[in-house]
């Protein structure tokens, strides 16, 4: 994209500092970047339409202090007729097989799936036999017990009621310590490759261990948790079911949780609906975000496939790079400084359950929606900065759009039919429990073996 600006000098006060607008004339040269690349198994499909973003748009630069957005106007929407016949062409368009959609806009160089419904179950050859693993993990993933305090389990950064997150903005660790990130949803976990929002965990079971050693986290130790399990009989009995011997281990342990964890899996939205072709499932609402999801939107750049995620490392323009907020992600695993700003796809599976968002929770999903509306931030380097081979570098994947105000409700109302049915998960009943209860004082019945 070539960008031919004429700047009209225009000061605003905006919010935090004082921002600049300028007005800009933009010509497109070329349209490699919305090049649409099919998957190999995939039988040709029509070409797309045309987009109905105008050809020259005027682009308005908002300027910070740490960087800009590009906002395009808003296309102009359609009227009452023209609206009615765009949802009956989808009707028929998406009444189709998905190898059968429309063809999507998707940029030259990136790999993708279709979206689809999920596969079965995946079964790790650590969880056979499954069902003794899964119902060990699940006693493990309530209990307070594994914590060093007493008080905090698995499940309390990661609710069932709350879409297996915690609603927090940040979750608290021990000793109700404010942690850096948001807690991700651990629904679906089973198909996803790696964990964290920096991806430093390659298993669930690792994963599971991470959590359990953090000081900051659970802050237990292999002591606290064998100690403390051993001295429970009925634990004895369901490691032994599970494992064959009532060894207790922080492996067997990792192993019982993830096991549990891997069942924790959805497909039953009205999207699944939809896809199972029940074509009422969707409103005309959700189906004209569908169309923008794929198609102009741009969403299916980075959120396809059956997850709704590549399950790859993206920088949005979120690391805040040297202010108060900085989170580096993924480079703080690798070290790698290509790494730097970027942080895990989500899946959007169930997402309006499990706000609020990003890997800050700072945001809610009006305020996400317009972001990507403007193309996500774009940070500049102070000049301080301008050497530091750390400095963020957003993904050539993110363009503003020029969604207008009925296709951001569109867009929403998609995503809104990827909320799983509200089902209750009751927290079983632990080991002990009645003759032990570990709340309040309670808690100092077990010795801190470290």
């Amino acid at each position: 994209m070539v960008l031919v600006m004429t700047l009209i000098g225009e000061i605003l006060n905006f919010r935090r500092g004082r921002w600049l607008l300028f007005g800009a004339t933009a010509w497109l040269a070329g349209v490699a970047n919305s090049a649409v690349m099919l998957r190999g198994d995939e039988p040709p499909r029509a070409p797309a339409a045309p987009s109905s973003l105008p050809a020259t748009p005027q682009i308005r630069i908002i300027r910070g202090r740490s960087g800009f957005f590009e906002r395009l106007p808003p296309r102009p929407p359609r009227d009452q007729a023209a609206r009615a016949e765009h949802i009956a062409r989808l009707r028929l368009e998406y009444a189709k097989p998905p190898q059968n959609w429309p063809a999507p806009l998707i940029d030259a160089g990136v790999e993708w799936q279709e979206l689809g419904l999920l596969p079965s179950q995946p079964v790790s050859a650590l969880d056979v036999p499954l069902e003794p693993k899964r119902q060990l993990g699940r006693l493990l993933f309530f209990d307070p017990r594994l914590s060093h305090s007493g008080q905090m389990a698995c499940a309390s950064c990661h609710d069932p009621d709350l879409g297996w997150a915690d609603g927090r903005t940040v979750s608290f660790g021990t000793g109700r310590l404010s942690l850096p990130r948001n807690a991700p949803s651990i629904m679906n976990s089973a198909f996803q490759e790696a964990f964290f929002w920096d991806g430093r965990a390659s298993s669930l079971e690792d994963q599971a261990i991470q959590v359990l050693m953090n000081p900051d986290e659970m802050n237990s130790s292999p002591e606290i948790v064998i100690q403390r399990l051993s001295q429970l009989p009925d634990y004895g009995t369901a490691f032994q079911e599970a494992f064959g011997t009532s060894e207790i281990t922080l492996d067997r342990v990792s192993r019982a949780l993830a096991a549990f964890e891997r069942t924790l899996i959805g497909g039953r939205s009205r999207f699944d609906a939809f896809l199972s072709g029940k074509s009422a499932a969707l409103s005309d609402e959700a189906l004209s975000g569908l169309d923008l999801f794929r198609r102009e939107a741009r969403c299916l750049n980075c959120h396809h496939g059956p997850l709704l995620s590549d399950k790859r490392f993206h920088d949005v323009g979120l690391s805040y790079f040297g202010r108060s907020y900085e989170d580096l992600g993924r480079y703080r695993s690798t070290g790698d400084v290509a790494d730097s700003g970027k942080f895990r796809t989500p899946s959007l599976r169930n997402i309006t359950a499990t706000r609020p968002y990003m890997h800050n929770g700072l945001f809610e999903l009006e305020n996400v929606i317009n972001l990507y509306n403007a193309g996500m931030p774009t940070l500049v380097p102070k000049p301080d900065q301008e050497n530091d081979p750390r400095f963020p570098k957003k993904s050539p994947l993110l363009k503003p759009l020029g969604l207008n105000p009925q296709d951001v409700a569109d867009l929403r109302a998609f995503l809104e039919s990827l909320e799983e049915p509200r089902t209750r998960f009751r927290p079983p009943k632990l080991p002990g429990r009645e003759a032990s209860p570990v709340d309040g004082a309670a808690a100092d019945n077990f010795s801190d073996p470290r």
